[in-house]
Parts: structure tokens; sequence; C-alpha cells
């Protein structure tokens, strides 16, 4: 899909990613018991607010939080990435749901830890906690992955704190969400998402939108599924970085 509205050329060069063993740039913080990573230069005034994906802090999204944070030196963000499952995410080895054991586990995880509703609630409370520690920030972005896609929809709805919001290869799209979403939203699918549901999105947002599908690429490529030893996944990883980074100087 082309890009719509509210998409500018690119800004800055995203740096080669890292294909194994990447080194962290940032630190954890504690927010109330809960780990956060955290990184990019603490006098940034804007901020990006990660939602990961349902497999935690594996190295794709830590590194995808570092391009954000650094990628830039002439506009540099503070990034930061709470662990809402508390050091237990969905293992890899219950994806895809391709047993009935793992459709159990992977729809229990959905209605404990990961419930989407339940997630957003806790959104507002972690922001004011960053901002205790992490003062000087003025405006505040999002980016959700696969599951934290559908938490950012529903956190941009009025009343929102971000100012522009993101999502990669997101899960769960619903048209409905896009009817009240108030803030510039930037949608990169990948070719396992249903492409009638991201189509209708972008139909039925009423904002600034870049919505694109990289159709060759895999639910979950910019997080912890991208093969980043594949040289046509760790492109088209850094190109997805390059468009969120593009999109964020312009909104944020």
């Amino acid at each position: 899909m082309e890009a719509q509205q509210g998409h500018s050329k690119a800004c800055c060069n995203v740096p080669p990613a890292v294909s194994k063993g990447y080194k962290e740039k940032g630190k954890y913080i504690d927010l109330n018991g809960m780990q956060c990573y955290a990184t990019g230069p603490s006098n940034a005034s804007s901020a990006i607010f990660i939602i990961y994906d349902i497999f935690g802090f594996s190295p794709q999204a830590i590194q995808g939080a570092d391009i954000l944070a650094h990628a830039d030196s002439g506009h540099q963000y503070q990034v930061f990435m709470p662990d809402f499952f508390l050091g237990e995410p969905l293992p890899h080895s219950d994806f895809p749901p391709d047993t009935d054991e793992k459709k159990k586990k992977v729809g229990d995880f959905f209605a404990g830890p990961a419930s989407p509703p339940d997630t957003a609630k806790k959104v507002p409370g972690l922001l004011r906690e960053i901002e205790k520690q992490a003062t000087g920030i003025k405006k505040w972005g999002s980016l959700g992955m696969c599951w934290g896609g559908k938490i950012v929809s529903l956190t941009a709805q009025p009343g929102t704190s971000f100012s522009a919001v993101a999502e990669v290869h997101p899960a769960m799209v619903d048209p409905a969400d896009a009817k009240g979403i108030k803030v510039p939203l930037c949608m990169l699918a990948s070719g396992d998402e249903d492409a009638n549901a991201v189509k209708e999105f972008g139909k039925t947002l009423s904002v600034e939108n870049h919505i694109e599908t990289f159709s060759d690429q895999i639910h979950g490529w910019m997080a912890a599924r991208g093969d980043l030893e594949d040289e046509k996944v760790k492109k088209e990883y850094e190109r997805g970085y390059q468009v969120l980074l593009d999109f964020y100087h312009q909104h944020l």
C-alpha cells in the first residue's frame, strides 16, 4: 500500500542493524516494581513509550529502541520500554499456536497477563512514574509491536497523553478502534496481517497517517521474530525503523 498523508522524506540514516550479539546502549530502571528498559539522552524533550510484543525484551526490540533513541544526533529521543509481563513473556516455543495445547496457552496468555484493555489501563500511571525519574519530557509518542499495537490503538483515544503513535506488524487490527484515534498514526503491517482490516483501518482514520505494508515480511519482523541474519529481513528491519524515525521527527 502506498504511503498516505503525513509522511516526510528520510531525515537521517539508520545505522546497520547488528545481526547477532547486540549490546544494548541503555539501562534498566524501576517503575514501582516493574523493570523498564530506558535509552536515549536524558536532555531530550520528546520521548517514545514502547509496548513490546508477547515475547518481551528481545534483542531485536531493544536494538530498535536504541535506534529510535540515537540514530539521528540532531533529533534524539528518550525511549522507555516497560516489562509488562514481569519477566514471564510467552515462550517462543508456544508460537505459532499450531496445536490445541499451544492455542490454549496463547489464549490464556492473552486473557491474563496480555489482556489489552487491562494493559491499556496501566499506561497513564507508567507515564507519570517515568516522568518522576526523567524530567523535561514535553511530548510523548508511542510504539506498539504486534500485541502492543492493539494497546497503542486503545491508548490513542480521546484524552490521550500521546502526540503521535505507531504500530508495527499489529495484532488484532480493528477498524472500529481507528474511529476514536485522535493523533497522527503510522502503521507498518507485514504480509501476515489481515490486508482488508489494515485497509479499512486506514480508511477509517480521521488523522494524519502513514499506512504501509511490508508484504514480504512476517508478523514480528521488527521485533522478536525478525531473523536479522537474513539479509533481506535485516534490510527491511532497518527500513522500518527509518520510516518510524521520519514519522516521529515530523510529529514529535
